[in-house]
């Protein structure tokens, strides 16, 4: 049975451009209430906007997704915000364009904790407020079509 958005509260990160945005506007059409979480504030805002355009309430979060306390306080911020928290779209991801052999052990680091470490953060801070609320959610984590087959100049992503 596919559960429907409608009243629920969905967090999107990465959701100030891009696919997450593109999540968070599909949501709100489809009746949801919408935490938008991404770093880039002003776009952010943006989004905000074209939520409640669309008839549904938003909370915006300015955030660093790989770091666990941000996460936990991101997730906090959208319940309290919005009365509630149903399901988590762990999304937010980046790349670099670089050739593999030019890749720093520092550009890597970055890369793991947006595109992994942010995904686990996303898992246990939702699954922590589902078992405090005593409700069942939704965990969704976004991949890419890299992670199948590598893209040139991106291999870290990939």
């Amino acid at each position: 049975m596919v559960t429907q958005p409608k009243g629920r509260v969905v967090l999107v990160t990465g959701a100030s451009q891009g696919i997450g945005r593109a999540i968070a506007l599909r949501l709100a059409r489809d009746g949801a209430n919408v935490g938008l979480v991404d770093l880039k504030g002003e776009k952010l805002a943006d989004v905000e906007k074209e939520v409640e355009t669309l008839g549904a309430k938003a909370v915006s979060v300015v955030a660093d997704v790989s770091r666990r306390d941000e996460v936990f306080g991101a997730v906090q911020q959208v319940e309290k915000g919005l009365g509630g928290f149903d399901a988590i779209v762990n999304n937010a991801g980046i790349a670099q364009v670089k050739p593999l052999a030019d890749v720093l052990p520092e550009d890597l680091e970055r890369i793991f904790r947006v595109n992994v470490d942010s995904v686990v953060w996303g898992i246990q801070a939702a699954a922590t407020t589902f078992k405090a609320r005593g409700t069942k959610g939704k965990i969704i984590n976004a991949s890419s079509a890299a992670g199948h087959e590598g893209f040139p100049m991106v291999g870290v992503y990939s």
